[in-house]
């Protein structure tokens, strides 16, 4: 059995050409680094330096073991990693808004549950802007949008507000605009509100949830119009633009936010979940 020790002594001898060096760098004295490498040469039968009074050099066998070692030492390292993540524990509490809570992170929490299968994560649905109030109180973590370029926090990835039809709905310039938006403290619900009055564009709110499900499937019979992000857009409905006769909307911009005094679990999830958002937003990019 080759030992993970002997070998990484083997390699460090290798690298510095010199006992006394390795001896330094492994924090052991030179007598305790010569007895492992003289172990490792009686386990394999050859031997694996030749030494001179001013270097040391690998012999033949030493080279052919040298690849081996390092590949040995390298999955001995991934393996250790990987049982230790296994290891880590905790609870994470999340907030996040509702459409990417049922869309862009739950595949994102999947595979850190795989990772990290004795963290647990709840989360919360709902707006983000009262929830970044509570921070460190009723969540670890939170996902919030913000105004472009606003909000402080770990930007994620920047997402266009779009106006959103059925695909079959006409909008009538003549008549009042039948809006479907979230309730009072939804940046999307002012920006609406806000770009149609300046448009001097009539408009009533016909309905109002929290759901963003909901909300889609008002607009998919066509009672009303609504805003999504252009990067949750719902598949079965139809953007409406300046040619619609609707105002433009601004940009977004998603970030994360952590509690002050943030656990080892929190820190995990949030890498986790800021790595996989922008990898997402890249990969939406590119197509």
């Amino acid at each position: 059995m080759l030992d993970p020790e002997l070998l990484k002594t083997f390699v460090t001898v290798s690298e510095q050409r010199s006992f006394t060096r390795a001896a330094a760098q492994l924090n052991r004295t030179q007598s305790a680094v010569s007895m492992q490498v003289k172990r490792l040469e009686e386990l394999l039968g050859t031997a694996l330096f030749a030494r001179t009074t001013s270097q040391v050099a690998l012999t033949p066998s030493g080279e052919a073991l040298l690849g081996y070692a390092h590949r040995i030492l390298a999955l001995h390292d991934e393996a250790v990693g990987r049982i230790r993540q296994h290891q880590n524990e905790g609870q994470v509490r999340l907030g996040i808004m509702d459409d990417y809570g049922t869309s862009i992170v739950p595949p994102l929490l999947a595979s850190f549950g795989q990772r990290y299968p004795r963290i647990r994560v709840s989360m919360e649905t709902g707006l983000t802007a009262k929830m970044t109030e509570r921070l460190g109180e009723d969540f670890d973590l939170v996902i919030a949008m913000h105004p472009k370029g606003q909000g402080g926090g770990d930007f994620l990835r920047q997402e266009q507000a779009v106006w959103a039809a059925a695909p079959d709905h006409v909008v009538d310039a003549q008549a009042p605009l039948s809006v479907a938006l979230y309730p009072s403290g939804c940046l999307f619900r002012e920006w609406a509100m806000a770009a149609l009055d300046k448009a001097r564009r009539p408009w009533r709110l016909a309905f109002v949830s929290h759901s963003s499900a909901a909300v889609e499937a008002v607009v998919a019979q066509g009672l009303a119009v609504s805003v999504f992000k252009a990067g949750t857009f719902p598949k079965g409905l139809r953007a409406l633009s300046r040619d619609d006769g609707m105002p433009r909307l601004p940009q977004a911009g998603i970030r994360l936010h952590r509690a002050p005094a943030l656990t080892e679990a929190g820190a995990l999830l949030a890498s986790h979940l800021v790595a996989g958002i922008r990898r997402d937003a890249g990969a939406a990019n590119g197509r």
